[in-house]
């Protein structure tokens, strides 16, 4: 897989990076600050991943999707992995990732990957989307905050 950055200019992934956030209004706001990944096998799009800086020393993995039939094969742990690293090269000592109440399979994985857990932002999915999320049979409804210390 490789993984690299979109250039200035170059369409964003955008069906993709909807399955993670489904409001095209943050999704292109944070990227516009951001930076955003693409994971290309054989020059097919399987993965796509958003950085976006906080402060000097904490950037924020804003979204990060794995094409649904690519899903299961460890892609979004190499995904992450590899935000960490750019993260790493980019001089940030910390990396925030969120996501919702509901998200099971996000929560392991990120945890899997070695973030704690860092705090919750009650009612931030009923806040900032119109529609109701439903997710495993759940209503999303709290931000669930992780942090990776970067060595």
């Amino acid at each position: 897989m490789d993984i690299r950055r979109l250039g200035q200019g170059e369409a964003l992934p955008l069906d993709l990076m909807l399955e993670a956030d489904p409001s095209e209004e943050l999704v292109r706001g944070y990227s516009a600050k951001g930076m955003v990944y693409a994971a290309e096998i054989d020059r097919r799009l399987v993965g796509v991943y958003a950085l976006l800086p906080l402060s000097e020393t904490v950037v924020e993995i804003k979204n990060i999707a794995v094409a649904e039939p690519e899903r299961g094969k460890g892609y979004g742990k190499e995904l992450v992995n590899h935000a960490l690293e750019e993260a790493k090269r980019g001089g940030f000592k910390h990396v925030e990732i969120g996501t919702g109440n509901s998200s099971f399979d996000q929560l392991a994985l990120y945890q899997k990957c070695g973030f704690r857990l860092k705090s919750i932002d009650r009612g931030f999915f009923t806040r900032h989307y119109p529609e109701p999320i439903i997710e495993n049979g759940i209503l999303c409804q709290d931000m669930v905050r992780l942090a990776y210390e970067l060595k």
